[in-house]
């Protein structure tokens, strides 16, 4: 069965997961962001009372949290070839990694690239900075003006890999959700 994975990304706070869930809501094969249980036991590793706007600041071994992180999402790519469906849906894709790390001026290897270059997805649709949407939350710490970095950082790193980039409009969860499904 030829199937199709597509990613929907975006710097923090953009509605991604919103979108996926409303996906779900509607029966497609959906895998969810790994970041966000990373994050919550990385918290628990270090100190949180201060503003911080990376994870890794709280775990001992920066480069292993970012080697996990890029293995999950790989384990999510071969998951969904051994699934039969007809297309899946990813919060976040492999290249969101590099993009982050790019972002915290973090060095990656080939092992990382790679990972990028051995797992293409069929469609990228990337959620813009949407300041009305923004909220912070227990495992978000960046800033506003940090996600529009980001935003930058994903772009470049997605483009990097010669993906063509759909930028998701602003509107309903209903509204995205239709306009990623009328653009697949």
């Amino acid at each position: 069965m030829n199937t199709k994975k597509i990613v929907i990304t975006g710097g923090p706070g953009t509605g991604k997961t919103s979108i996926i869930n409303e996906l779900k809501n509607n029966d497609f094969y959906c895998f969810d962001e790994v970041i966000r249980t990373m994050t919550l036991s990385a918290k628990k590793e270090g100190d949180s009372s201060t503003h911080i706007s990376n994870p890794i600041a709280f775990v001992n071994d920066p480069m292993a949290f970012n080697i996990n992180l890029i293995n999950a999402r790989m384990d999510q790519f071969t998951m969904a070839k051994t699934l039969k469906k007809e297309m899946y849906f990813f919060d976040r894709g492999i290249p969101d990694v590099l993009a982050y790390m790019a972002f915290f001026n973090q060095v990656y290897d080939d092992f990382f690239k790679n990972a990028c270059l051995n797992h293409q997805y069929d469609v990228v649709f990337l959620l813009p900075p949407w300041e009305a949407i923004y909220q912070s939350d227990n495992e978000r710490f960046e800033t506003f003006e940090e996600a529009l970095q980001i935003h930058n950082h994903l772009k470049g790193i997605y483009e990097s890999f010669n993906y063509q980039i759909i930028e998701v409009p602003f509107g309903t969860v209903k509204e995205r959700t239709n306009f990623i499904l009328n653009n697949i």
